[in-house]
């Protein structure tokens, strides 16, 4: 006697039938953003870790200009590229240092100029009045133009014969007893100074003008109500509702300060002065002018760290502020 097993059609709705094809959909949104940052990726290998791994295994190699077409099989040195680069006792080292405390200083007094106007022009920027459209579009043109034709703009306006720097400080104003040189001596380091606070104070402007978008009206308002000035405003309200956007200003600020190499390099060619050599320009003029790719790129590898090492600095110090505060 044959039995007859009746079995029970599955209903489409139940979870079972629908089980396959809903881990199908999950799974492919799950990988639909790792597929749309895969072009990115590869293109930041390409661009930034392919080189920065090739640089590393550079600076372990004695490498010329007889040995830089196959430097692959050049001469393994160690650690000898960077024991010449930190020998501050040798004329290397000792360069390499006066560079470094130059850009430290250079970076700081950058930073903050174009942090502290960018902020001012920001915070004046926030009441309405006639013409503030073309103002805020007149501030933005030094950060829109071309880093090339603004500083060779610059270069011309340094000159010392017949630059307008000198026609208004030593002619019209008389702050001068005689036309100064700019691009060479100590003058030179203001010259870089006045170039990289006109070219890089319209970020932070325009960083910091977003950034108080976020900040209510009523705050302001109420803190009038109260009787607080202006500065008081700025000091209670603004600053404070400023903090992470400026913490993020900040660091992008000196990192791109730190490392700018177009604008010391247009403004005073391959040999920077010596009160305005920075460690970027430092380093290409021992790489590519004396023909030392090895300790050149020792050097390049220790700025690397010691970038590294200030941003992770940074943000763990940020962080515990932000912790503190939120505590």
């Amino acid at each position: 006697m044959t039995s007859t097993v009746l079995k029970e059609p599955v209903r489409e709705d139940t979870p079972g039938a629908a089980r396959g094809p809903r881990r199908t959909g999950r799974s492919r949104r799950t990988a639909l953003p790792y597929l749309l940052l895969l072009p990115a990726l590869v293109f930041e290998l390409l661009v930034h870790l392919v080189p920065m791994v090739i640089g590393t295994l550079m600076s372990f190699r004695s490498i010329t200009r007889f040995t830089l077409r196959d430097w692959s099989n050049a001469p393994w040195t160690g650690l000898r590229n960077y024991r010449v680069a930190v020998d501050f006792d040798a004329p290397a080292g000792e360069a390499l240092l006066r560079s470094f405390a130059v850009t430290v200083g250079f970076t700081l007094l950058s930073v903050a100029l174009c942090w502290a106007l960018g902020t001012a022009a920001a915070v004046f920027m926030q009441d309405t009045f006639r013409g503030r459209g073309i103002l805020r579009a007149l501030f933005l043109v030094p950060y829109a133009l071309p880093v090339y034709a603004a500083v060779i703009t610059w270069v011309f306006m340094f000159q010392h014969d017949n630059g307008l720097v000198n026609h208004v400080l030593h002619d019209q104003l008389h702050v001068t007893d005689k036309p100064s040189f700019w691009l060479i001596g100590d003058n030179s380091f203001y010259a870089l100074l006045t170039v990289s606070v006109w070219k890089g104070w319209p970020f932070a402007f325009l960083i910091v003008m977003a950034g108080l978008q976020n900040i209510p009206r009523e705050l302001y308002e109420a803190a009038a109500l109260d009787g607080a000035g202006m500065w008081q405003q700025i000091r209670r309200i603004t600053l404070p509702s400023l903090r992470p956007v400026n913490q993020v200003l900040v660091l992008v600020l000196f990192l791109w300060t730190f490392n700018d190499f177009n604008t010391p390099y247009v403004l005073f060619g391959r040999a920077a002065p010596e009160a305005a050599d920075l460690i970027s320009v430092h380093i290409y003029q021992t790489t590519f002018l004396t023909w030392d790719f090895g300790t050149g790129s020792a050097m390049s590898v220790l700025l690397l760290l010691f970038l590294l090492a200030v941003t992770g600095g940074y943000l763990l110090f940020t962080s515990r502020g932000r912790r503190a505060g939120n505590g």
